[in-house]
């Protein structure tokens, strides 16, 4: 399924395609073996780790509606120490050629450290910092909302190792450019963009909110539009790779993520409706790459011609 022109190369890893999971779409991948051929994917980016396992939010945290759908996990996951023994390993033995990104959380700065440095000799290659979390010790702002607690969050990330590291930010942030140069300056591989966008959904007949949290991350094709702008602006804000994440559904989404600067993407709602669907998006792609004449799918990275 994999051609040439598909492959891709960031930060030091070579991709067979640049598709990937998005954070939490497989879980840590076991979750999808016999439903999706995973190895045919560029890459996943598995579920939360933090320090300590995390219960999360209470149930219902899923709700659909028309435009995509709202999400109050909690950011539920066993634990650092489990996700080495238990999970990672599966991946390592069952994924021959797709990259594997951990996603990592924590509630203060250290944790995303800590984290990192116990998963040093496991199989991976490469970190993604969800730097979107609350910090418990600033009343729970998130951290990628003040510069100088994400350039210490990155750069104690940076000294526990030589992996690439992904730094996923919010598309709340009031100057996302801005906090894309702080990551990076502190020692980000690549950005990440974008995270959910908070939202309420409410249970007319009840008159409560849909989900058990209350509140939740709205994604779905409805923030296609808004994860172009952020991978555009951190195009022209920051040199590293961009991984654009939002809303896709089909290649030409993934197309115009690549015009507007990113050189990975990364397939979260519509894969959980469809498991099979990043494997068609795959070969969509090649298809239209063909098409036009595209010899390398990297030739498209920013190439948004501005009217």
């Amino acid at each position: 399924m994999n051609s040439a022109r598909l492959r891709a190369s960031v930060c030091g890893l070579d991709f067979q395609n640049p598709i990937l999971l998005a954070a939490g779409t497989a879980a840590y991948g076991r979750e999808l073996d016999g439903v999706a051929d995973l190895n045919v994917l560029g890459g996943i980016v598995t579920k939360a780790v933090s320090p300590e396992p995390r219960a999360g939010a209470p149930a219902p945290r899923v709700a659909e509606f028309d435009g995509g759908m709202i999400n109050a996990v909690g950011l539920a996951n066993p634990g650092v120490e489990k996700a080495k023994s238990d999970d990672l390993p599966w991946i390592t033995a069952n994924l021959k050629s797709t990259r594997v990104i951990v996603n990592v959380v924590g509630s203060r700065v250290e944790d995303f450290a800590d984290v990192v440095s116990r998963l040093e000799d496991s199989a991976i290659d490469a970190y993604e910092l969800n730097v979107s979390c609350p910090n418990t010790k600033q009343g729970g702002t998130e951290f990628g909302a003040d510069s100088g607690v994400l350039a210490d969050l990155v750069a104690r990330a940076r000294a526990a190792t030589k992996r690439p590291l992904f730094v996923k930010l919010s598309p709340t942030l009031s100057s996302i450019g801005d906090t894309a140069k702080s990551a990076v300056s502190a020692g980000a591989d690549a950005i990440t963009v974008i995270n959910t966008i908070p939202g309420l959904m409410i249970d007319t007949e009840t008159r409560k909110p849909q989900l058990g949290f209350g509140t939740g991350g709205v994604s779905g094709p409805g923030l296609l539009p808004v994860g172009l702008l952020a991978t555009w602006k951190i195009r022209k804000a920051v040199s590293v790779p961009v991984m654009g994440v939002g809303g896709i559904t089909c290649a030409d989404d993934v197309v115009q993520y690549f015009l507007a600067g990113a050189s990975l993407v990364a397939i979260g709602t519509a894969a959980l409706r469809n498991p099979r669907l990043p494997e068609k998006i795959i070969r969509e792609l090649d298809a239209w790459c063909g098409a036009h004449g595209v010899n390398s799918i990297s030739e498209l990275t920013g190439k948004l011609q501005w009217q």
